[in-house]
């Protein structure tokens, strides 16, 4: 039984990049998911159990494939040379390019950290935010560029190899969960397309100007501004993340007041995939929680 149903796959012209996104359901408020770093991530990837799952309660899922990853355009123009800003502003593109007015957003990863950036530059498109473990956003939260921060491929060893692909994802997932053939072979495609490579490494030329450049720096942080963000939003972290450690978590949460935080057992670095109906509970739950309580009201 393939591991890619319930959703359908689908492109948009977003700022003259050619955007693959995978979406499911066709009415509703619009949800936006934002995939992490690793090699190969992609929409589908990262959200192929949750999809499905947010079309049933009502929602238009899209999980968009980010600059440089998936199966988004990797020609020149579309290299993110902005760094993580290219990819905020990517995102918004595509908003744009659906002719979306408000959406919730869900973020693993550095797309956590994305739909922060987001949140903070355009409040006034999004709803609530539902964030999933994230040592980009920890990295953020400084005043200073962290010279220990380089780009994920880089931190991982990554070598665009097929079996330093397999290492990768067994690392990620929880312990005993199984990682599909066929998630592993859509990774590895998207990870050695033509051009992938090189818009990788345009993303690292600006990680390394960022941490020796204290302005650039100040754009990534989110040290003064995300404490103080007003809209509702959650943190969901894997006890067993071998990527973003639960003692990250921990140090984030005193942080963030603002956001509540919960502790998933059996879940590594993507709990949407490593426990899919607890954490689509969970996420339906939040997203949903003012149109219930408005009903309860009224009755």
């Amino acid at each position: 039984m393939t591991i890619f149903n319930g959703y359908h796959n689908s492109w948009v012209l977003a700022n003259g990049v050619k955007t693959h996104y995978s979406w499911a359901g066709t009415e509703g408020p619009a949800v936006i998911l934002l995939h992490g770093a690793g090699p190969g991530a992609c929409g589908a990837a990262g959200w192929r159990l949750m999809l499905p799952a947010l079309a049933e309660a009502g929602f238009r899922a899209y999980a968009i494939d980010q600059l440089s990853m998936g199966f988004t355009d990797v020609r020149e123009h579309a290299w993110p040379v902005n760094g993580h800003q290219s990819l905020v502003d990517h995102v918004h593109d595509f908003i744009e390019a659906l002719c979306l007015d408000e959406v919730f957003l869900i973020g693993n990863s550095q797309g956590a950290y994305v739909a922060a950036k987001y949140a903070l530059d355009h409040p006034e498109k999004v709803q609530k935010i539902v964030y999933i473990g994230s040592n980009t956003i920890y990295q953020a939260m400084f005043d200073a560029p962290q010279r220990r921060m380089r780009s994920f491929l880089n931190v991982i060893g990554y070598d665009y190899t097929e079996e330093a692909l397999r290492k990768f994802m067994t690392r990620n997932m929880a312990e005993g969960t199984e990682v599909p053939e066929e998630l592993i072979q859509l990774r590895h495609q998207a990870a050695t397309r033509p051009g992938v490579k090189e818009a990788n490494d345009a993303f690292d030329a600006y990680i390394e100007r960022m941490n020796d450049d204290p302005n650039l720096w100040l754009r990534y942080s989110l040290k003064d501004k995300l404490p103080k963000l007003q809209i509702p939003s959650i943190f969901l972290w894997g006890k067993q993340d071998a990527v973003a450690p639960v003692e990250v978590g921990y140090k984030l949460a005193e942080m963030l007041p603002n956001v509540e935080f919960q502790y998933l057992d059996n879940c590594g670095h993507q709990c949407q995939t490593d426990q899919p109906e607890l954490v689509n509970s969970i996420v339906i739950d939040f997203l949903t929680a003012d149109v219930k309580e408005t009903v309860a009201t009224n009755l």
